[in-house]
């Protein structure tokens, strides 16, 4: 790909509009502070190296789930008899219900790890701590969304904008999980 061909790509208004709004929803999903506590308490008596490990991984992971339910969310929707509509229904529910808890609930303290247990990075950091049931709504949703634009080219720049999107998200949430010692003792 040249030069000019990527810049013509980036400026594609199609792949602001959908880098932009996978990003903000999956941010405001993710919400890379509220993981910050999860980590530091599941972390806290790993040593360095193990911590880095286990943050790397779980972003990993994260990244991994987002993408393949972009790819496949309608397959797997279809497979289960369920309309896009009722998928749209039910992910404002769960992300409204989230919301309603973040405001109102009494904040829950993370469970630590099982003495021994240093792995923590699929479960429950990358699920489902990153990729929860908002996130897994959210992915589908845009999932459902970006199956019905007819243009090929346009559904192709959508997918790799959400899919831009999707580790930017993760590479805030690492950013926040590396840095979780320094701003731990701040």
């Amino acid at each position: 790909m040249t030069p000019h061909a990527l810049v013509d790509l980036l400026l594609h208004k199609s792949f602001f509009a959908y880098f932009l709004g996978s990003f903000v929803g999956m941010v405001t999903i993710a919400n890379p502070l509220s993981k910050f506590a999860l980590f530091t308490s599941l972390t806290s008596s790993m040593p360095r190296e193990v911590r880095l490990s286990n943050a790397r991984r779980a972003c990993l992971y994260a990244f991994a789930m987002i993408v393949v339910l972009l790819f496949a969310g309608g397959y797997i929707m279809e497979a289960f008899g369920i309309s896009y509509g009722a998928l749209r229904i039910a992910g404002g529910i769960t992300v409204g219900l989230m919301g309603y808890r973040m405001l109102f609930a009494p904040g829950e303290a993370p469970v630590p790890p099982r003495p021994g247990t240093e792995d923590v990075a699929f479960f429950p950091l990358a699920f489902p701590g990153i990729a929860g049931p908002g996130m897994i709504a959210l992915t589908i949703g845009i999932s459902s969304e970006i199956a019905e634009i007819r243009s090929l080219a346009t559904k192709s720049i959508a997918y790799g904008a959400t899919v831009l999107s999707a580790a930017a998200v993760c590479m805030v949430i690492w950013l926040v999980f590396r840095s979780s010692r320094p701003f731990t003792r701040l």
